[in-house]
Order: C-alpha cells, then sequence, then structure tokens
C-alpha cells in the first residue's frame, strides 16, 4: 500500500498555514489505487472488490475527503451547490447580499442553499446539515468560524468581511479609501462638531468607528466617538436623541451602518432638526432604502454584485482546488453623496 498522502495545513491550526482541502488524488495515493478506483467507491460503482472498496473509504474518511457535489455531478448529475449563512435577514443587508450571490449563482450555474445561524437558535446543527449538503460554505460565521475549522473542515469555507488576517479564503470590505473621502468632504463643506455612532460596548470601539475618527482628527476636527448597544435603528435613534438635545450639539453625524443612520434620521425628525441644514448624517453600506427616504442617506456604499463576482471566483477555486487563484480579495466602499450629507 502506498504511503498516507500529506496533506499541508492539516497540522496544527495555529501555525498559520492554509488547511487544503483533500482531492481525489490525495486518496488515490493513500489507498494506493487509481483516481479511477476512487470514484468507483466512492459512487458505489461496480467493477472493484469489497476490500478495495474498504480500503479507499477508509483513506477518504481518514483524510476527511469529501467528493464535491461538481466532480460527482460528471458521475451522476447534479449542480455545484452553495451554502450561504448570514445571521439576520431582518436587517435589509442580508437579502441585497443574498440577491447578488444568487444573481451570480445562477449564471456560473450554481445552487444556493441560504442558512440564517442568527434566527434559527440552533446554528450548530443548522451548519452541520448544511455542510453536508453543498460544496462550499459563504458568509458571516463571527464566533462560529473557528468551529468550522475544527468540526467542519470537510467542506472549504469563505468568510465574508473576516479580516485580512483570517486563514480561510475570503473577501475584505474595505471602507478605508470611502471613509477619507467623507471626512475630507464634511470638512470642506464647515463641519465642526462631528460624532461618530458607533455599535459597540464602552470603552471598545470597533476598527470601523476608529477609523471614522481618525479621518476627521487628520483634517483638524475634534471628534466624539458615542455608543450604541446594538447596530440596530431603535438604538442608534435613542443614542442620538439624547446627543442632539444637548447645549451644544454635532452638526454631523457619522453612523457606523445604513440602518443605524435611519435611527439617527428618525431622531432628528422628531427633534425638529432640519437635515442637512442643522445636522449632517451618514452611514455605511449603500442599502437600497437609503435613496427612498427623505433625506435620501449618504453612505459608504459595498458593490454587492462585486462582492458576489469575487464569492463565485472563490467557491470554483476550492471546487475544483487551483493553487494559483488568490484566496485573498478586497471590494472597496465608495462614498455616495446624498441629500443628507
Amino acid at each position: 500500500m502506498a504511503e498516507s498522502a500529506k496533506l499541508s495545513g492539516t497540522g496544527d491550526p495555529a501555525s498559520g498555514s492554509p488547511r487544503r482541502r483533500a482531492t481525489i488524488l490525495d486518496v488515490a495515493a493513500a489507498a494506493g489505487v487509481s483516481r479511477q478506483t476512487v470514484t468507483r467507491a466512492i459512487n458505489d460503482m461496480p467493477g472493484i472488490s469489497v476490500e478495495t472498496r474498504s480500503r479507499v473509504l477508509d483513506a477518504a474518511s481518514a483524510l476527511a475527503y469529501r467528493p464535491s457535489r461538481f466532480g460527482r455531478g460528471l458521475v451522476t448529475g447534479g449542480d455545484r451547490q452553495l451554502g450561504l449563512v448570514v445571521s439576520d435577514l431582518r436587517n435589509p443587508y442580508s437579502p441585497e447580499l443574498a440577491s447578488a450571490i444568487v444573481r451570480r449563482a445562477a449564471a456560473d450555474e450554481w445552487s444556493v442553499s441560504l442558512v440564517d445561524i442568527g434566527l434559527s437558535g440552533a446554528a450548530e446543527r443548522v451548519l452541520s446539515a448544511l455542510q453536508a449538503q453543498v460544496d462550499v460554505v459563504v458568509g458571516y460565521l463571527g464566533e462560529w468560524a473557528p468551529e468550522w475549522e475544527s468540526r467542519f473542515s470537510a467542506t472549504p469555507l469563505i468568510l465574508l468581511d473576516a479580516g485580512s488576517d483570517s486563514p480561510h479564503p475570503g473577501v475584505l470590505l474595505d471602507p478605508a479609501d470611502a471613509i477619507e473621502e467623507l471626512a475630507a468632504h464634511l470638512a470642506a463643506v464647515g463641519t465642526r462638531r462631528p460624532v461618530v455612532l458607533d455599535a459597540s460596548e464602552p470603552p471598545a470601539a470597533s476598527g470601523r468607528g476608529l477609523a471614522m475618527v481618525a479621518a476627521l482628527e487628520r483634517r483638524g476636527l475634534s471628534p466624539e466617538l458615542v455608543h450604541a448597544a446594538a447596530s440596530t435603528p431603535e438604538h442608534a435613534s435613542a443614542v442620538a436623541a439624547q446627543i442632539i438635545r444637548r447645549a451644544s450639539p454635532p452638526d454631523a453625524i457619522l453612523a457606523f451602518n445604513d440602518l443605524m443612520a435611519f435611527g439617527v434620521l428618525s431622531a432628528c425628525r422628531h427633534a425638529g432638526l432640519d437635515v442637512p441644514r442643522d445636522i449632517r448624517v451618514a452611514g455605511v453600506d449603500g442599502l437600497s432604502i437609503g435613496t427612498l427616504v427623505a433625506p435620501t442617506l449618504t453612505t459608504l456604499a459595498v458593490d454587492f454584485d462585486e462582492v458576489a463576482r469575487h464569492t463565485l471566483e472563490l467557491a470554483v477555486a476550492l471546487s475544483e482546488p487551483d493553487p494559483e487563484v488568490d484566496a485573498h480579495r478586497v471590494v472597496a466602499h465608495r462614498l455616495v453623496l446624498r441629500e443628507s450629507a
């Protein structure tokens, strides 16, 4: 029997080296058989002995090999399957992202299964079921990303906006340049008392909130960072209602996301403030609904179609292992100036 194949990245996860998915060639080498024999054993086809089939299946199990649906489709038929994970479908961000990925997936002949691990209340069960049904999982796993590494590693994972230091392939959303543009614009139109409304528990601050503060400081301003316990319109409206009643209220509020910006607009309306004459408001994400509120919302917009394109390219690279493909992609936000600022 041939020596077991050694897979890069299947050792210590703390080493930082990326985990490579075992291929059919790895199984063939470990079992001492041909690729065609592995195909016959995995798909329960005739033409091999019971002993050989058992040896192949044992090797596949030891290597955590999971045949891609695309590969099986060559034998049995069927589309490639993408599992999309979101955290809250009540947030308009999730369906906008999902619709872009579904459109791109359909064009590339993939099917999509969508799960919400935030609303399900049973994230482990949902993820376990999903990984058994799809070739690749993509999405926002948050605290569940390390769990995937240790328990669901046979199915490749693409993380969205997980950070450039993530060991997993992914698509990073980068607002840095757009934040600088927004800060420059606010300084140019005479902003003097800006507030950054962050989605964080004090005294901590998000990376996005800190970037907004730093960009404004580089323009000679002294922004205040205030905290909302959650990134929702309700929490943002409550916090904004307090700060706009001050003796010296802010003349601009930069919200962590568009949903929070909608809450700020609501608080301003109830306080009788004119936006943007009395106070300017901006958000982040570029949600479509931002064009329907009054005033229309200035935002740092994500190109969801670009995110979808990178996601499907990575999905193909993982389902048909290609070491030459860049596993970490970046999509930059862009400043969209509308009435609110």
